[in-house]
């Protein structure tokens, strides 16, 4: 019903990847999920995978981040299909919005579009009802965490998510990033926990910070044996974090850009 295809843009940040997928067959065609990047070679092994089920009939996206997007006008232009996302203000490429809980007819079962925002405004998963697969975009991660980076991520927003995703009974989780995840509702409790877990941490160094702090020695007190070449976005999850604290009037920021908690 799915095929996984690795994209050719490894980085830092992306792993070995991004998972593209491609979901239905037969008369109903074949949906693509996430084409990441305008590579030759990419691109005809997705449209040679996809005429073997039937033909590509759409581009799905499950958010407007680039290596997420990247191959979709080109494979547009080859196939002469529309680009489907949440919206264009998210997904520049789209020709139709993507509403909550909308649903594709693939094969004998159903693709569903679940609203998850909180890695970006504009993120949806892709749920296989029947098989009771969740194709995850960028909503959790394989191997690692995934950044909320505002002001398009909002960590109140990505917990809600989170606790959403914890109610469906899933088999698997097909992540954006890294490996099938096996045990769904484990992999997501320890998202949950992590998330809190660093906010605990935030909490504790401002307990001790007469003055406040700023998020740079923040993240240094945090971060300690992390690669420093991810301490710029670790910064931006500090700061996600930050707000949603902001937000239940837990902290407030002084005009010098340091962090106090509240009375």
């Amino acid at each position: 019903m799915y095929t996984t295809i690795l994209a050719p843009n490894p980085s830092l940040m992306t792993g070995l990847g991004t998972n593209t997928i491609l979901v239905g067959d037969g008369s109903e065609g074949v949906n693509v999920i996430d084409p990441a990047v305008d590579d030759d070679e990419y691109l005809a092994t997705l449209i040679r995978e996809g005429e073997a089920r039937g033909g590509i009939r759409r581009i799905l996206i499950t958010h407007g981040h680039n290596d997420h997007l990247g191959g979709a006008v080109a494979l547009r232009q080859r196939l002469h299909v529309p680009v489907l996302a949440y919206s264009q203000e998210g997904a520049a490429c789209a020709d139709e919005y993507i509403a909550d809980g909308q649903r594709f007819s693939v094969g004998d079962d159903t693709l569903c579009a679940i609203y998850t925002p909180g890695h970006r405004f504009d993120h949806l998963c892709f749920l296989l009802e029947r098989q009771r697969i969740l194709f995850a975009g960028d909503l959790l991660g394989g191997n690692t965490t995934v950044v909320i980076a505002p002001p398009d991520g909002d960590m109140m927003q990505y917990l809600q998510s989170l606790a959403l995703i914890q109610q469906y009974d899933l088999l698997q989780i097909i992540p954006g990033h890294g490996p099938v995840i096996t045990d769904p509702q484990e992999k997501v409790r320890k998202y949950i926990e992590h998330r809190l877990l660093r906010e605990q941490q935030i909490l504790a160094v401002l307990q001790n910070a007469s003055d406040g702090m700023a998020i740079t020695f923040l993240v240094q007190q945090m971060y300690r044996g992390v690669d420093v070449r991810l301490h710029a976005w670790a910064a931006r999850s500090v700061e996600a974090h930050l707000l949603k604290l902001r937000q239940e009037q837990r902290v407030w920021c002084d005009q010098s850009g340091n962090w106090h908690l509240s009375d």
